[in-house]
């Protein structure tokens, strides 16, 4: 039985991740599972958490964030309007059946105009200034909803999303492109010119994916060189979008893996090197910057 002096957890809309934390910000354990805020009722939420933390002790102040505080979540955790500290005031407390369990649910941030909003990514950004002290700069934290944050004076100042992801999965499993760019085949030469590409020229993106399918059936084009560009051109349209946001600015890329790692290499292209920060390690740093600022505030 691992016994944490508290338990922080992130719930997304797929997955769950926890970690038993000691209170000087070591981690005791970690446990992960596939039940998500999507796939649960409301009721089901407390035995969700209950069983990813079966083997640690529970009646300790439970620290969440993402989905998990959305309108369909466990409960909703209003959002705090930028400008706004990442960890904006308040926080909303779940309702538990369990003796000695506290869950407390971190709020997302809105932007009124444009209209935006997150939940999950005002922690990492949290995470990411206490790990940076004084960072101000432009962070970026690509994923299925890829977010760019103005980031000054401890503050998030405004934000932008862009449907990237949730664009390259529409696109290549749902449309005429899934015939051509099947499987998980890459070529880095394909993408850095598609790139180049589609910054120069992105009014000309849907035509330019077309063409990914008309190459393949008139000369020949393989899957991973097709696969390639159709990532560079969505990116590449993403990044001449969002140049008033890094241009000239100090940037930030949240995440590990092969998607962070494509962005380094694009903002790099333009001339902007970004330096990049593990999106786990942030999660956790924001989740303990929570948790002091709840024993701060109780």
């Amino acid at each position: 039985m691992t016994d944490p002096d508290w338990i922080a957890v992130d719930w997304g809309t797929t997955h769950l991740r926890g970690w038993a934390m000691a209170d000087d910000g070591s981690v005791l354990a970690s446990a992960t599972s596939d039940r998500g805020m999507g796939q649960l009722a409301p009721s089901e939420f407390e035995p969700a958490l209950l069983d990813l933390i079966k083997d640690w002790r529970t009646d300790v102040p439970v620290i969440a964030c993402g989905m998990v505080g959305s309108r369909q979540g466990w409960v909703e955790a209003p959002y705090a309007a930028v400008p706004s500290p990442p960890l904006g005031a308040g926080r909303a407390v779940a309702m538990t059946q369990t003796p000695g369990l506290s869950v407390h649910v971190i709020p997302g941030l809105k932007q009124l105009d444009p209209a935006d909003v997150m939940r999950g990514e005002e922690t990492q950004i949290a995470g990411f200034l206490a790990m940076n002290p004084g960072w101000d700069g432009v962070l970026c934290l690509p994923g299925t909803h890829t977010k760019w944050a103005h980031v000054s004076a401890g503050e998030v100042v405004s934000f932008q999303t862009f449907m990237t992801g949730d664009l390259f999965a529409a696109i290549s499993g749902h449309t005429v492109l899934r015939h051509s760019v099947g499987g998980d085949g890459w070529d880095e030469g394909a993408f850095d010119a598609a790139l180049s590409d589609a910054m120069a020229h992105p009014a000309r993106l849907a035509a330019r994916m077309f063409s990914l399918r008309a190459d393949g059936l008139l000369h020949g084009l393989g899957a991973p060189e097709a696969r390639a560009r159709l990532s560079a051109l969505l990116i590449g349209a993403e990044l001449a979008a969002a140049r008033p946001y890094w241009l000239g600015q100090n940037i930030g890329v949240i995440g590990a893996g092969s998607l962070a790692a494509l962005y380094i290499r694009a903002l790099a292209a333009q001339g902007a090197p970004a330096v990049q920060a593990n999106g786990t390690a942030v999660t956790i740093a924001g989740l303990i910057a929570a948790r002091n600022r709840i024993k701060e505030t109780s």
